[in-house]
């Protein structure tokens, strides 16, 4: 414990791999790559930067003094010169050429894209986890039936797998948001205070060709084959908008996973994972809680929310640039990263541990069987010669009469109170032979099958989280 606050996405839930993402270190050492990389072009460019300074800030890139970058910020009231004096400091012979013909934005936007890159690359990784053990599941249970339920009331019976598809499905449709978000990620390369390049126009002499190249090597340093076609000082904050809007889509789809399964663990149909020490309640030593899922529903609720911050400012910026962009998202993007992060580690946590209780399903099943074979049972009837009205009034007669029975905590009564009217014309075993949970699941296990077959080659990068990590 520190005696100065932690958020909690750092402290209890983010990974650390996330967590290095969006250090100090990481940003800023990426800053002094991005120095670097530009010192380089312009040298081989022909401005006046020798081969020596550019290897002396390539030297320099990971030796960071913070306390006197913190003590420069203080008195210039600049972030971004407080690190330019500081890496000055550590790389003097090259001091003089530092950010020559940049603005701030050269080093703050870039170094977000290419974070924001890694960070988005990670999460594909972790959803790709969660799909995967989902699709493991799916297989698993395609066959084995189970209530339906519509207004969490019982309908037509599904299967285990056929339900986790739905699950899936919501998640290949993150997949497929998350990959047009990476797929749209530009790099801004360096053009200037009002993202018109004229300092290099007049740093080269008029030579724009040299600045296109320039802003293709500096690109290319970082993985990146385009810049922007066009911007202001900073890259289009409509980026940020997408990126936040693809783990806003991520958090409904965990939430609503861990709703499903927190509803049907209250039915002891399926648990999600539980430690052998773990504690469900300090008072009631015997609950088993899914907090797992819980904290998932949490979670998702914050991100959800935090997600709104980047159309706002998407929104608000006026004309090549304001700053009133800068402190929102110092906080709101990193904390929407930790908190995506946070929930795909949970969820995928869970969907490769969840318990299923077959016996529980088989009773539920079994109890509500009748009243779904009802039509089935008319039209056996009605082949044997009822009359379809009477059928269907002796019908709705009986399941009303045994729903009224079934509320005061008796077994379901409807096949025996069938039995029991003459005019409808069927044998108890006549009726068992009909209810063949099978007959009930339409094409379940086929759709499951199909449907997994389809997502499998969208997850080869799954990294397997193991289903007892601590979370």
């Amino acid at each position: 414990m520190t005696d100065r606050y932690e958020t909690p996405l750092s402290s209890r839930y983010a990974s650390d791999k996330m967590k290095r993402l969006f250090s100090a270190d990481k940003r800023y050492q990426t800053w002094r790559r991005l120095w670097t990389s530009l010192a380089r072009a312009e040298s081989m460019l022909g401005l006046p930067v020798t081969p020596e300074q550019v290897r002396e800030l390539e030297e320099h890139i990971s030796d960071i003094d913070y306390e006197f970058a913190a003590a420069c910020e203080k008195e210039t009231r600049h972030d971004v010169m407080a690190h330019i004096k500081a890496y000055g400091k550590a790389a003097p012979g090259a001091a003089g050429i530092i950010h020559l013909g940049a603005t701030s934005c050269y080093v703050t936007d870039n170094a977000d894209l290419i974070i924001f890159r890694e960070a988005l690359r990670l999460v594909r990784e972790e959803l790709s986890d969660v799909i995967g053990s989902l699709c493991d599941f799916a297989e698993k249970y395609k066959d084995l039936s189970a209530p339906g339920y519509t207004h969490y009331q019982p309908a037509q019976l599904t299967t285990v797998g056929k339900r986790a598809t739905l699950w899936i499905g919501d998640f290949v449709s993150d997949l497929k948001e998350l990959d047009f978000a990476l797929e749209n990620i530009r790099f801004l390369g360096c053009r200037g205070a009002t993202g018109t390049e004229a300092s290099f126009v007049d740093l080269f002499d008029g030579d724009v060709e040299k600045i296109d190249e320039m802003n293709r090597m500096i690109s290319a340093d970082f993985g990146f084959s385009e810049c922007f076609d066009v911007c202001g000082q900073t890259y289009p904050r409509k980026v940020d908008s997408r990126i936040m809007n693809a783990l806003s889509s991520i958090a409904q789809s965990s939430c609503k996973m861990a709703n499903d399964i927190r509803l049907l663990q209250h039915d002891r149909q399926l648990e999600e994972p539980v430690g052998d020490t773990q504690v469900g309640s300090s008072a009631m030593a015997y609950k088993r809680n899914p907090m797992r899922c819980e904290r998932v529903c949490s979670l998702s609720r914050y991100l959800i929310a935090e997600s709104a911050n980047a159309p706002y400012t998407a929104s608000l910026q006026w004309l090549e640039r304001t700053l009133d962009d800068s402190a929102n998202r110092r906080i709101s993007i990193p904390e929407a990263f930790l908190c995506a992060d946070s929930i795909l580690r949970l969820a995928g946590n869970i969907a490769a541990g969840i318990t299923v209780n077959e016996a529980v399903i088989e009773k539920a099943v079994n109890e509500y069987l009748p009243f779904v074979a009802t039509e089935n049972l008319m039209m056996e009837a009605v082949r044997r010669g009822g009359d379809r009205q009477q059928v269907h009034e002796i019908i709705r007669r009986c399941s009303m009469a045994a729903v009224s029975e079934m509320k005061k905590g008796k077994e379901c009564s409807l096949l025996s109170r069938l039995c029991a009217e003459k005019e409808f014309g069927l044998a108890r075993e006549d009726m068992t032979r009909i209810l063949d949970p099978k007959l009930y699941i339409g094409r379940c296990p086929e759709q499951t099958a199909a449907y997994i077959k389809k997502v499998r080659p969208l997850i080869k990068d799954r990294k397997n989280i193991p289903a007892d990590i601590e979370i």
